[in-house]
């Protein structure tokens, strides 16, 4: 196991800047996930902790020791592609036991036909067969380490792939998008067996996705980039619930967060589609800000309810155990989804009108700049029910 420091990094290609003064530290036996979208630059970070770039400024540190001037394969790291970068003339074995083979054996000795009769020899590469066979069984792939990577299914590459990297016991796991060419269903296999790795390990792992459900369902903390930059590192929970940016709050989530734009009164209440929900925006009277609700933050509203909102069904989305339902609301440009249980299915059909209540306690509120507001919780009389505020 081991830290990771990344500080105040830099990068750019040409005139383009990828990495933008970013920094970053990760703890011992950590799952850090770093969640972007494509070109965001989470993958050149990787490549510049594995060594593979060179950054043009700041300071890469694992486990207190600055590796920038250290090759590759001196930083104690080991990494999985995206494209699994397994050699196709080798076959499973062989492309499992190269480093141990590269890491174990002198130049001499690993020279063809003569080097096998120098001393040691032979005993080295039978402890690496018996490295490669135990490592093979815990992944399951033993019956294959006889195919080349051509006789394999994605899947089954994968595996290879991973059990290349494991075989070094590095203190330092990177994987780069390495689910993303297998199906839906190998995707969630192979999710779990990752997740089991690491508890089982105890290793630090770094993995980059721009994929959500894997940075959600697998991390211990994730890291949101966008344009070279850092929004927020927190727990998944955190990140889901509490996102300190409107671009996290957008990125995260299925469906979709829910953005409307709101005016806020002179007292601070908030006003949306003719609605006078019961919270007040801090600071922000007399201003225009952009109302985020998650989908399974509204419900079918009672007679009696505050906080309801009115529109009429677009369209009905039957997800099995879950409705998405897309309602036009007055003055809202995109239609808001609200995510209803499934028993609501006869209830509710296309082009009826519907009155939906808003979960206030759960509302996100942003500013111009994108940046969260504070909220307060209004009561009945108009007088602070409680307070939400970020941390």
């Amino acid at each position: 196991m081991a830290s990771i420091d990344f500080t105040h990094i830099e990068k750019s290609f040409g005139e383009m800047a990828i990495l933008r003064d970013l920094s970053l530290s990760v703890a011992s036996g950590e799952f850090l996930t770093i969640l972007g979208p494509s070109g965001c630059g989470k993958s050149t970070l990787l490549r510049i902790l594995a060594g593979l770039e060179r950054q043009d400024r700041g300071t890469v540190a694992v486990d207190g020791r600055i590796v920038d001037h250290l090759r590759p394969k001196r930083r104690d790291v080991a990494m999985v592609f995206q494209s699994y970068a397994l050699y196709p003339h080798m076959t499973v074995a062989a492309n499992m036991a190269l480093p141990l083979t590269m890491r174990r054996l002198s130049a001499a000795q690993r020279f063809p036909l003569l080097g096998r009769l120098l001393p040691n020899t032979r005993s080295i590469e039978s402890g690496i067969r018996r490295d490669v066979a135990h490592l093979a069984d815990a992944l399951s792939i033993s019956p294959l380490l006889d195919r080349k990577p051509g006789q394999l299914s994605g899947g089954q590459r994968q595996r290879v792939a991973l059990g290349r990297a494991m075989v070094r016991e590095p203190a330092v796991f990177l994987m780069d998008e390495p689910l993303s060419n297998l199906d839906a269903k190998l995707r969630l296999q192979t999710r779990a067996e990752i997740k089991e790795l690491h508890q089982r390990l105890g290793a630090t792992f770094v993995y980059v996705t721009h994929d959500q459900s894997e940075a959600m369902t697998m991390s211990d903390r994730v890291a949101v980039m966008m344009e070279g930059q850092l929004l927020q590192v927190a727990s998944p929970s955190e990140i889901y619930a509490n996102p300190a940016d409107r671009r996290v709050a957008e990125f995260v989530g299925a469906p979709k967060i829910n953005l409307l734009s709101a005016t806020v009164g002179e007292d601070g209440r908030i006003e949306i589609a003719g609605t006078l929900l019961s919270v007040r925006a801090k600071g922000s009277a007399g201003r225009t800000i952009t109302l985020g609700i998650r989908p399974e933050a509204i419900g079918l509203s009672a007679k009696s309810d505050r906080d309801v909102i009115s529109g009429y069904v677009r369209l009905v989305e039957h997800m099995g155990s879950d409705l998405f339902v897309h309602v036009d609301v007055p003055g809202a440009v995109a239609p808001l989804i609200a995510r209803l249980a499934a028993s609501h299915a006869l209830d509710i059909v296309q082009g009826q009108p519907i009155s939906l209540k808003i979960d206030t306690a759960s509302l996100l509120l942003f500013d111009a700049n994108g940046h969260r507001v504070s909220v307060e919780r209004v009561g009945p009389t108009g007088v602070d029910a409680r307070s939400k505020e970020r941390a």
